[in-house]
Protein backbone atom coordinates (compact mmCIF):
# COMPACT_ATOMS: atom_id res chain seq x y z
CA UNK A 1 0.00 0.00 0.00
CA UNK A 2 2.84 2.37 0.86
CA UNK A 3 5.91 2.10 -1.11
CA UNK A 4 9.03 4.49 -0.56
CA UNK A 5 12.71 3.78 -1.78
CA UNK A 6 16.03 6.29 -1.39
CA UNK A 7 13.59 9.24 0.04
CA UNK A 8 15.62 12.21 0.89
CA UNK A 9 14.81 15.82 1.92
CA UNK A 10 17.08 18.08 3.70
CA UNK A 11 15.84 21.58 4.48
CA UNK A 12 18.93 23.01 4.38
CA UNK A 13 20.86 23.47 0.53
CA UNK A 14 22.90 20.68 0.12
CA UNK A 15 26.37 22.49 -0.44
CA UNK A 16 26.05 24.20 2.90
CA UNK A 17 27.59 21.12 4.89
CA UNK A 18 24.73 21.56 7.01
CA UNK A 19 21.43 18.59 7.36
CA UNK A 20 17.66 18.60 8.60
CA UNK A 21 15.81 16.39 7.06
CA UNK A 22 15.26 12.49 6.69
CA UNK A 23 17.87 9.97 4.52
CA UNK A 24 20.76 12.37 6.02
CA UNK A 25 23.89 11.03 3.66
CA UNK A 26 27.38 9.46 4.27
CA UNK A 27 30.18 12.04 5.18
CA UNK A 28 33.21 11.73 3.78
CA UNK A 29 36.06 14.46 4.41
CA UNK A 30 33.64 16.77 6.24
CA UNK A 31 31.78 16.51 2.94
CA UNK A 32 28.08 15.43 2.50
CA UNK A 33 27.98 12.23 -0.19
CA UNK A 34 24.85 12.39 -2.28
CA UNK A 35 24.58 8.59 -3.72
CA UNK A 36 22.10 6.55 -5.63
CA UNK A 37 21.21 4.72 -2.95
CA UNK A 38 21.21 7.84 -0.63
CA UNK A 39 17.68 8.52 1.95
CA UNK A 40 15.80 6.22 3.59
CA UNK A 41 13.27 2.99 2.69
CA UNK A 42 10.26 1.08 3.67
CA UNK A 43 6.87 -0.63 2.83
CA UNK A 44 3.63 -1.03 4.28
CA UNK A 45 1.08 -3.42 3.34
CA UNK A 46 -2.40 -3.27 3.09
CA UNK A 47 -4.67 -3.22 6.57
CA UNK A 48 -0.67 -3.02 8.33
CA UNK A 49 -0.41 -0.56 11.57
CA UNK A 50 3.33 0.55 10.97
CA UNK A 51 4.88 2.76 13.77
CA UNK A 52 7.73 5.37 13.62
CA UNK A 53 9.06 5.59 16.18
CA UNK A 54 11.52 7.77 18.06
CA UNK A 55 12.27 10.82 19.52
CA UNK A 56 11.45 14.93 18.48
CA UNK A 57 13.33 15.90 15.18
CA UNK A 58 13.86 12.50 14.15
CA UNK A 59 12.13 12.78 10.96
CA UNK A 60 8.48 11.68 11.56
CA UNK A 61 7.09 14.62 10.50
CA UNK A 62 9.06 15.05 7.51
CA UNK A 63 7.94 11.82 6.34
CA UNK A 64 4.28 12.85 6.91
CA UNK A 65 4.38 15.39 5.08
CA UNK A 66 5.92 14.28 2.13
CA UNK A 67 3.60 11.21 2.17
CA UNK A 68 0.53 13.32 2.03
CA UNK A 69 1.91 15.62 -0.39
CA UNK A 70 2.06 18.84 1.78
CA UNK A 71 6.08 19.05 0.92
CA UNK A 72 7.90 17.27 -2.28
CA UNK A 73 11.08 15.60 -1.49
CA UNK A 74 14.66 16.04 -3.07
CA UNK A 75 14.93 12.26 -4.12
CA UNK A 76 13.64 9.12 -3.90
CA UNK A 77 10.33 7.97 -5.20
CA UNK A 78 7.42 6.96 -3.07
CA UNK A 79 4.09 5.68 -3.46
CA UNK A 80 0.48 4.99 -2.53
CA UNK A 81 -1.85 2.74 -3.57
CA UNK A 82 0.20 2.88 -6.60
CA UNK A 83 0.09 6.94 -7.26
CA UNK A 84 2.81 8.79 -7.20
CA UNK A 85 3.21 11.87 -4.60
CA UNK A 86 4.80 14.35 -6.84
CA UNK A 87 2.42 13.19 -9.92
CA UNK A 88 -0.39 11.88 -8.47
CA UNK A 89 -0.73 14.48 -5.97
CA UNK A 90 -4.45 15.15 -6.54
CA UNK A 91 -5.76 11.48 -6.23
CA UNK A 92 -3.96 11.00 -3.06
CA UNK A 93 -5.35 13.33 -1.52
CA UNK A 94 -8.78 11.83 -1.93
CA UNK A 95 -7.73 8.57 -0.61
CA UNK A 96 -5.43 9.71 2.50
CA UNK A 97 -6.62 10.92 6.14
CA UNK A 98 -4.23 12.83 7.99
CA UNK A 99 -3.86 14.05 11.56
CA UNK A 100 -1.32 16.56 12.48
CA UNK A 101 0.73 16.49 15.69
CA UNK A 102 -1.02 19.69 16.28
CA UNK A 103 -4.47 20.22 16.87
CA UNK A 104 -5.72 21.83 13.73
CA UNK A 105 -9.17 21.68 13.31
CA UNK A 106 -11.68 24.89 13.37
CA UNK A 107 -11.51 25.93 17.37
CA UNK A 108 -14.44 28.21 17.02
CA UNK A 109 -16.63 25.62 15.02
CA UNK A 110 -18.34 23.23 17.34
CA UNK A 111 -17.68 19.74 17.10
CA UNK A 112 -20.54 18.78 15.07
CA UNK A 113 -19.77 21.75 12.76
CA UNK A 114 -16.26 20.35 12.28
CA UNK A 115 -16.90 17.21 11.05
CA UNK A 116 -20.15 18.55 8.85
CA UNK A 117 -17.50 20.91 7.39
CA UNK A 118 -14.60 18.23 6.92
CA UNK A 119 -17.19 16.11 5.31
CA UNK A 120 -18.24 18.43 2.62
CA UNK A 121 -14.73 19.24 1.57
CA UNK A 122 -14.71 15.10 0.52
CA UNK A 123 -18.42 15.61 -1.05
CA UNK A 124 -19.84 13.10 1.19
CA UNK A 125 -22.16 13.04 4.74
CA UNK A 126 -21.82 12.26 8.13
CA UNK A 127 -24.37 9.87 7.69
CA UNK A 128 -22.44 7.91 4.41
CA UNK A 129 -19.66 6.92 6.77
CA UNK A 130 -20.93 6.70 10.18
CA UNK A 131 -20.63 3.28 10.40
CA UNK A 132 -17.06 4.06 10.50
CA UNK A 133 -16.99 6.41 13.09
CA UNK A 134 -19.88 5.36 15.23
CA UNK A 135 -17.62 3.75 17.88
CA UNK A 136 -15.15 7.15 18.33
CA UNK A 137 -18.35 9.27 18.00
CA UNK A 138 -20.42 8.27 20.51
CA UNK A 139 -17.90 9.34 22.89
CA UNK A 140 -17.71 12.99 21.91
CA UNK A 141 -21.75 12.70 20.77
CA UNK A 142 -22.99 14.20 23.99
CA UNK A 143 -20.25 17.45 23.32
CA UNK A 144 -21.06 18.05 20.27
CA UNK A 145 -22.39 21.41 19.83
CA UNK A 146 -19.24 22.51 22.09
CA UNK A 147 -16.77 24.14 20.33
CA UNK A 148 -13.71 22.38 19.57
CA UNK A 149 -11.50 25.20 21.39
CA UNK A 150 -12.98 23.90 24.53
CA UNK A 151 -12.93 19.99 24.63
CA UNK A 152 -10.04 18.50 26.69
CA UNK A 153 -6.99 16.58 25.04
CA UNK A 154 -8.65 13.51 25.08
CA UNK A 155 -11.79 15.24 23.39
CA UNK A 156 -9.72 17.02 20.57
CA UNK A 157 -8.18 13.80 19.50
CA UNK A 158 -11.44 12.15 19.15
CA UNK A 159 -12.54 14.98 16.97
CA UNK A 160 -9.89 15.15 14.95
CA UNK A 161 -9.74 11.02 13.93
CA UNK A 162 -13.16 11.36 13.09
CA UNK A 163 -12.46 14.13 10.94
CA UNK A 164 -9.81 12.56 9.11
CA UNK A 165 -12.05 8.89 8.84
CA UNK A 166 -14.99 10.85 7.83
CA UNK A 167 -14.67 10.57 3.83
CA UNK A 168 -13.21 7.00 4.47
CA UNK A 169 -9.47 6.61 3.37
CA UNK A 170 -7.35 3.92 2.68
CA UNK A 171 -4.39 5.01 4.27
CA UNK A 172 -4.69 6.85 7.83
CA UNK A 173 -1.59 9.09 8.73
CA UNK A 174 -1.45 9.87 12.46
CA UNK A 175 1.24 12.21 13.46
CA UNK A 176 2.29 11.92 17.44
CA UNK A 177 -1.74 11.70 18.22
CA UNK A 178 -1.48 11.03 21.68
CA UNK A 179 1.39 13.55 22.72
CA UNK A 180 -0.01 15.38 25.76
CA UNK A 181 -2.82 13.27 26.16
CA UNK A 182 -3.12 11.61 29.91
CA UNK A 183 -2.40 7.78 30.00
CA UNK A 184 -6.50 6.72 29.77
CA UNK A 185 -7.51 8.83 26.57
CA UNK A 186 -4.15 7.00 25.25
CA UNK A 187 -4.86 3.39 25.86
CA UNK A 188 -8.13 4.18 24.21
CA UNK A 189 -7.33 5.57 21.44
CA UNK A 190 -5.08 3.06 20.67
CA UNK A 191 -7.43 0.77 20.79
CA UNK A 192 -9.47 2.72 18.46
CA UNK A 193 -6.55 2.06 16.21
CA UNK A 194 -6.92 -1.88 16.11
CA UNK A 195 -10.40 -1.65 15.42
CA UNK A 196 -9.92 0.58 12.21
CA UNK A 197 -7.28 -2.00 11.24
CA UNK A 198 -9.60 -4.81 10.91
CA UNK A 199 -11.96 -2.77 8.69
CA UNK A 200 -9.38 -2.64 5.91
CA UNK A 201 -7.18 0.70 6.78
CA UNK A 202 -3.99 0.71 6.47
CA UNK A 203 -2.37 2.65 9.27
CA UNK A 204 0.61 4.83 9.81
CA UNK A 205 1.77 6.23 12.99
CA UNK A 206 3.95 7.72 15.01
CA UNK A 207 5.22 8.23 18.09
CA UNK A 208 7.79 9.21 20.96
CA UNK A 209 6.68 7.34 23.58
CA UNK A 210 8.23 3.71 22.93
CA UNK A 211 5.88 1.56 25.38
CA UNK A 212 3.43 2.34 22.20
CA UNK A 213 5.74 0.53 19.78
CA UNK A 214 4.26 -2.79 20.90
CA UNK A 215 0.97 -2.34 19.71
CA UNK A 216 2.16 -2.08 15.96
CA UNK A 217 2.44 -5.20 13.56
CA UNK A 218 5.82 -3.07 12.60
CA UNK A 219 8.01 -0.36 13.48
CA UNK A 220 10.77 1.86 12.05
CA UNK A 221 12.93 3.18 14.41
CA UNK A 222 14.19 6.24 13.24
CA UNK A 223 16.70 9.16 14.89
CA UNK A 224 18.53 12.19 13.52
CA UNK A 225 16.27 11.41 9.69
CA UNK A 226 17.84 7.31 9.11
CA UNK A 227 16.42 4.12 10.35
CA UNK A 228 17.85 2.32 12.89
CA UNK A 229 16.03 -0.85 12.70
CA UNK A 230 12.75 -2.25 10.51
CA UNK A 231 10.65 -4.92 12.04
CA UNK A 232 8.23 -6.83 14.04
CA UNK A 233 8.48 -5.20 17.72
CA UNK A 234 9.00 -8.95 18.88
CA UNK A 235 12.26 -9.74 16.97
CA UNK A 236 13.35 -6.10 17.45
CA UNK A 237 13.41 -7.06 21.00
CA UNK A 238 14.93 -10.78 20.44
CA UNK A 239 18.30 -8.70 18.82
CA UNK A 240 19.02 -7.43 22.18
CA UNK A 241 21.71 -10.32 22.45
CA UNK A 242 23.19 -8.61 25.65
CA UNK A 243 22.52 -9.14 29.34
CA UNK A 244 20.97 -6.25 30.90
CA UNK A 245 21.10 -4.95 34.25
CA UNK A 246 18.83 -2.96 36.14
CA UNK A 247 20.18 -0.75 39.60
CA UNK A 248 19.08 1.49 41.58
CA UNK A 249 20.17 3.27 45.12
CA UNK A 250 19.72 6.18 47.62
CA UNK A 251 21.71 8.44 45.68
CA UNK A 252 20.27 8.27 42.37
CA UNK A 253 21.61 11.21 40.71
CA UNK A 254 25.26 10.19 41.65
CA UNK A 255 24.48 6.64 40.10
CA UNK A 256 24.18 6.88 36.62
CA UNK A 257 27.99 9.58 36.80
CA UNK A 258 29.23 7.10 38.50
CA UNK A 259 28.31 4.29 36.69
CA UNK A 260 29.54 5.77 33.49
CA UNK A 261 33.53 6.12 35.81
CA UNK A 262 33.20 2.35 35.63
CA UNK A 263 35.60 0.38 32.82
CA UNK A 264 33.75 -2.53 32.93
CA UNK A 265 30.29 -0.66 32.03
CA UNK A 266 30.05 -0.44 28.45
CA UNK A 267 26.40 1.56 28.48
CA UNK A 268 23.99 3.12 30.85
CA UNK A 269 21.00 5.33 30.63
CA UNK A 270 18.06 6.12 33.06
CA UNK A 271 14.93 4.39 32.87
CA UNK A 272 12.64 5.70 34.96
CA UNK A 273 13.01 5.09 38.56
CA UNK A 274 16.32 3.21 38.16
CA UNK A 275 19.29 2.79 35.39
CA UNK A 276 19.69 0.27 32.69
CA UNK A 277 23.30 -0.83 32.11
CA UNK A 278 25.14 -3.44 29.74
CA UNK A 279 28.69 -4.50 31.01
CA UNK A 280 31.37 -5.23 28.53
CA UNK A 281 32.47 -8.45 29.12
CA UNK A 282 29.85 -10.84 30.25
CA UNK A 283 32.45 -13.05 32.30
CA UNK A 284 34.22 -10.30 33.81
CA UNK A 285 30.84 -9.31 35.38
CA UNK A 286 30.20 -10.35 38.65
CA UNK A 287 26.39 -9.03 40.88
CA UNK A 288 28.33 -9.16 44.55
CA UNK A 289 31.75 -7.32 43.46
CA UNK A 290 29.43 -4.77 41.63
CA UNK A 291 27.41 -3.88 44.48
CA UNK A 292 30.48 -4.23 46.92
CA UNK A 293 31.89 -1.65 44.75
CA UNK A 294 28.82 0.65 44.75
CA UNK A 295 28.55 0.73 48.42
CA UNK A 296 32.57 1.52 48.61
CA UNK A 297 31.80 4.54 46.84
CA UNK A 298 28.84 6.19 49.37
CA UNK A 299 25.62 3.96 47.82
CA UNK A 300 23.16 2.56 49.93
CA UNK A 301 20.03 0.48 49.31
CA UNK A 302 21.25 -0.84 46.45
CA UNK A 303 19.35 -2.66 44.07
CA UNK A 304 21.00 -4.89 41.33
CA UNK A 305 19.05 -7.17 39.11
CA UNK A 306 18.77 -8.29 35.92
CA UNK A 307 16.24 -7.51 33.21
CA UNK A 308 14.54 -8.27 29.82
CA UNK A 309 15.40 -5.37 27.13
CA UNK A 310 12.06 -3.81 26.01
CA UNK A 311 11.54 -1.34 22.72
CA UNK A 312 13.65 1.73 24.52
CA UNK A 313 16.53 -0.79 25.65
CA UNK A 314 17.11 -1.79 21.91
CA UNK A 315 16.89 2.12 20.38
CA UNK A 316 19.30 3.39 23.10
CA UNK A 317 21.59 0.40 21.88
CA UNK A 318 20.69 1.19 18.44
CA UNK A 319 22.00 4.46 18.21
CA UNK A 320 24.94 3.82 20.89
CA UNK A 321 25.84 1.76 18.09
CA UNK A 322 25.43 4.06 14.97
CA UNK A 323 26.60 7.49 13.64
CA UNK A 324 24.23 9.20 12.41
Amino acid sequence: MIDVKNLYKNYYPNDSGKFAGIGKPGIKKNESVLSEDTGISFNVSEAELFGLIGPDGAGKTTIFRILTTLILPDKGIATLGGLDVVNDYKEIRKKVGYMPGRFSLYQDLTVLENLEFFATVFNTTIKENYDLIKDIYVQIEPFKNRRAGKLSGGMKQKLALCCALIHKPEILFLDEPTTGVDPVSRKEFWGMLQKLKTQGITILVSTPYMDEAALCDRIALIQNGNFLNIDTPENIVKQFNRDLWSVKSNQMHHLLTDLRTFDSIDSSFAFGDSIHFTVKHKKDFSKSEFESLLLAGGHNKVEIRKINPGIEDCFMELSKKTDL
